[in-house]
């Protein structure tokens, strides 16, 4: 990143408090967060308007989420099929956790909603002559007092790209790139994702398997379940070149016999990877949601995750007696706000996929005793309960 040419003002710029670069629910939700307060917030979208429309992708949401959402009136409770339970289990081994929202005075531990929908109800909410759409960024230059963002000039002089100045640019869009301030690990797994059809029907209960080949989830959407079949590259592609009768056997196999599955929809797979960023803040810029950290999919961190983060830059932005939204000391409270919450969530998650990754039986006895004390012992279950409902710092 370099410093803004100085120079006369270009007739091409435009100035903003807050640049969000990406329109997914993350930076939607930043957005909402800040209406009405004394910044001036722009959201930049690289795909055109309502490309999420297409999306297939489902999201678990934690009851934080939740209420969350209800705060920035996004919450739309006809998209969202709830989780009142999840059963917790590993392949081969013994022991199994129930988690049952009843012990915690709530209606659901978390709910199962489309991308899609979220997408739209959050957009439904945002001012649309805040958002530029099917822009493409070209650079980010940042100095003392204001970012400078230059995007590819759209129908018009492509000699004359359009410039947007910004107290702060918050990135919110997608997998953090591999550069020297992201760390990478590899879990060498693929998650085969798809709907399937259980009977009997799932009774709002989600399932959690470990296997040999890493996790399985089942999560209630709908009618069905949205399934998270996550094994080694070379078995996802056999799995995606299966038909469906033979997919639904080798879920049966891998899963158990606890449930039967009679139908599939479409399936596609994708690589598996930690990427946390170093450093969330820097010079007039901050990083949040999978622009920050992309987790493992086991136990549905990541999104509740961002979420929060998106909550929590907010909280600190409309606080800020400063006026200037990029203020160094600012940002640095945001990421020292952020640091139990996002540690503790990717030590959460990463420690399960390395602990239950490891097929020998002395530690699967170890895992089933642990899963057999967390069943039994009410201050364990609800520790790691409040833990997934809430987050790291468990917030009620």
């Amino acid at each position: 990143m370099s410093e803004p040419a100085n120079g006369a003002e270009s007739t091409n710029a435009s100035s903003v408090d807050v640049a969000i670069v990406g329109a997914g629910p993350v930076g939607m939700s930043l957005a909402l967060a800040l209406a009405g307060g004394p910044q001036s917030v722009l959201l930049l979208d690289s795909r055109p308007h309502a490309a999420w429309a297409r999306d297939p992708r489902a999201l678990a949401l934690a009851h934080g989420s939740r209420q969350l959402l209800e705060r920035l009136g996004a919450w739309k409770a006809s998209a969202a099929t709830a989780i009142e339970s999840i059963h917790v289990s590993q392949r081969g081994g013994f022991g199994r956790t129930l988690i049952d929202a009843s012990e915690y005075g709530i209606a659901a531990l978390g709910y199962v909603m489309r991308y899609r929908d979220l997408a739209a109800t959050l957009d439904a909410r945002i001012d649309a002559t805040q958002c530029l759409h099917d822009c493409t960024l070209l650079d980010i230059t940042t100095g003392n007092d204001t970012a400078e963002i230059t995007l590819a000039a759209q129908n018009g002089d492509p000699a004359a790209p359009r410039r947007i100045r910004a107290r702060l640019v918050v990135h919110a869009e997608g997998t953090p790139v591999s550069d020297p301030d992201v760390r990478v690990y590899d879990y060498r797994q693929h998650a085969v994702v798809a709907e399937v059809r259980p009977v009997p029907g799932h009774q709002q209960r989600a399932w959690e398997r470990f296997t040999p080949d890493g996790p399985l989830a089942l999560l209630p959407l709908g009618q069905d379940y949205s399934l998270v079949f996550t094994v080694p590259p070379e078995k996802a592609a056999n799995l995606l070149a299966l038909d469906e009768g033979d997919f639904l056997a080798a879920l049966r196999a891998q899963f158990g016999s606890r449930l039967a599955f009679v139908a599939s929809g479409p399936r596609t797979s994708f690589p598996l990877a930690l990427r946390v960023r170093e450093q969330l803040a820097g010079r007039r810029q901050v990083w949040i949601g999978n622009a920050a950290q992309s987790l493992h999919p086991v136990s549905g961190q990541g999104f509740n995750l961002g979420l929060r983060d998106a909550w929590e830059l907010a909280a600190v932005l409309l606080a800020n007696a400063s006026g200037d939204a990029g203020n160094a000391a600012v940002l640095a409270a945001y990421a020292r706000s952020r640091r139990l919450d996002r540690q503790g969530s990717i030590a959460f998650t990463d420690g399960l996929v390395r602990v239950f990754g490891i097929d020998l039986a002395p530690l699967r006895i170890a895992r089933g005793a642990g899963l057999l004390a967390l069943d039994v012992l009410p201050p364990l279950r609800h520790f790691v309960a409040k833990r997934m409902i809430w987050g790291a710092r468990a917030w009620p």
